[in-house]
């Protein structure tokens, strides 16, 4: 993040009429994809009453999104290089809407898995082809930081309001929350081709890496079923071991792959920046340590307080004053302070929040708990976003859909990641105590893995800032 650590020239010139009209899309698009996550998690114990699924077809609802999302990630973001952002964009958005109507009609545990699976993949080729389009349609520096702040702070509202969303329309039917994404993506899905200019980027030799395309995928997928084998310790570590190992073989196979072709489908090159490796990192130690804080939160006030889901939503709703301060405060502190140092901040206050959770008790108040909530807030605000940026800043416009889907993927595995650290942590420390006060202390050895996380996550940033005033000026 050494080159996003800079102050950025103050001055921008406005965004024209067209570029707002495509930064709208784009950002309806993450708004979607953030609300369809959401969603689906405050439905899951009705999905469940009127299918009669198992805990374990419930989890596997989750997880294969996940495995679609994360497995298909970065080949997503170089197919949107590849063969157009707005083209990629387009496609990956028209199977996002028919394969979330097959979930609303799913009347079987199988339906809902290849919903899920497919919509996962849609999404890992929309994002990253959305936030490429945002940093190709806008120039590098504050006009583009807006930008990206904006959409960030989009797609953080969409999971903020999703929660609450989800509340409401599961009191009329679970599946609706498979239908209310049909329906806005049908109208951004009708806007989009008006309002997003046609990138024009075609590869003009007509070769696709297929053989990286396939190794990659494999390397991926493998990767994310092991992360979600983790959330299941009492089945044992040999699966997820197994698949780790898979993995990584498909991955060197796919380096070695890379290395030969004349028209490789990831420029290994890309992956020297110093900058680009600490952005990703610390956005996988962030993402972890927020999806594995909510978590346990959701079931800190449901199962132990006994709140209802709704309850639950309006609590954690206080997160989402980042939607408010994303776009209107941190331009300004990145303009003055620099990526890097607004990030440093925003990983601070996250720590500082989970630290403050660790406190909890049988009967904490609402106003005990709001401190967190706040300053979690605060620190999505001023440090989501800028990672974004930093993770695409100075990338070449060929490039950006595979620095997108980087950074998306180190989102989506950092989430998986954290969930499935502090699922183990809970199971491992509750042991035979499954009484209220040993679930809480459970609660409390998982909460700790957060708290590790962002300061880890500041370590590295911190590690991008001592080395940016070690190198000359301009230096990656």
């Amino acid at each position: 993040m050494s080159t996003s650590s800079r102050p950025a020239d103050a001055g921008a010139a406005p965004m024209s009429i067209r570029a707002r009209g495509a930064l709208m899309i784009l950002c309806g698009a993450i708004f979607l994809e953030g609300i369809d996550v959401a969603m689906l998690n405050v439905a899951l114990p009705a999905i469940r009453a009127e299918l009669g699924l198992s805990t374990t077809t419930l989890s596997a609802v989750v997880s294969a999104y996940v495995l679609g999302y994360a497995g298909f990630m970065l080949l997503g973001g170089r197919a949107a290089d590849l063969f157009g952002k707005r083209r990629v964009f387009l496609a990956a958005l028209a199977v996002f809407l028919a394969f979330s109507g097959l979930g609303g009609f799913a009347t079987e545990g199988w339906m809902l898995l290849v919903a899920r699976f497919v919509t996962g993949m849609a999404s890992a080729f929309m994002t990253p082809a959305g936030l490429a389009l945002v940093t190709t349609t806008f120039p590098e520096g504050p006009q583009r930081n807006k930008a990206v702040l904006v959409y960030a702070a989009t797609a953080s509202a969409g999971f903020s309001l999703g929660l609450v969303a989800g509340g409401f329309l599961v009191a009329i039917s679970w599946r609706w929350v498979f239908f209310a994404p049909v329906i806005l993506s049908a109208l951004i899905l009708a806007l989009a081709p008006r309002l997003i200019a046609d990138d024009g980027q075609r590869r003009a030799d007509g070769r696709f890496d297929i053989a990286g395309a396939v190794t990659l995928t494999g390397a991926m997928l493998a990767a994310a079923y092991a992360v979600t084998r983790l959330e299941n310790p009492g089945e044992g570590l040999q699966p997820a071991l197994y698949a780790a190992g898979a993995g990584l073989l498909l991955a060197l196979a796919f380096v070695a792959i890379e290395r030969r072709s004349r028209a490789p489908l990831v420029r290994l090159g890309l992956l020297r920046s110093g900058s680009l490796v600490r952005a990703n990192l610390a956005a996988l130690l962030f993402a972890g340590a927020f999806f594995g804080f909510q978590f346990l939160a959701s079931l800190y006030l449901q199962e132990l307080r006994g709140w209802t889901a709704l309850e639950t939503s309006l609590a954690l709703l206080a997160i989402g004053i980042d939607a408010v301060l994303a776009p209107t405060l941190t331009p300004r502190l990145v303009s003055r302070f620099g990526n890097a140092r607004v990030v440093l901040g925003g990983l601070l206050l996250a720590a500082l929040s989970y630290a403050l959770f660790l406190r909890i008790t049988l009967d904490w108040t609402y106003a005990s708990m709001a401190p967190s909530m706040i300053l979690l807030g605060l620190a999505f605000a001023l440090a989501y976003g800028p990672l974004t940026i930093a993770a695409t800043d100075g990338i070449a416009e060929e490039e950006q859909g595979l620095a997108s889907g980087l950074v998306n993927t180190a989102f989506q595995f950092g989430a998986a990641l954290g969930l499935s650290a502090v699922s183990a942590i809970s199971v491992y420390s509750l042991g035979a105590d499954a009484s209220p006060a040993g679930r809480l202390e459970a609660m409390q050895a998982a909460l700790l893995v957060p708290v590790a996380a962002t300061l880890l996550a500041a370590l590295v940033t911190v590690a991008g800032l001592r080395r940016s005033r070690l190198q000359p000026q301009g230096a990656a």
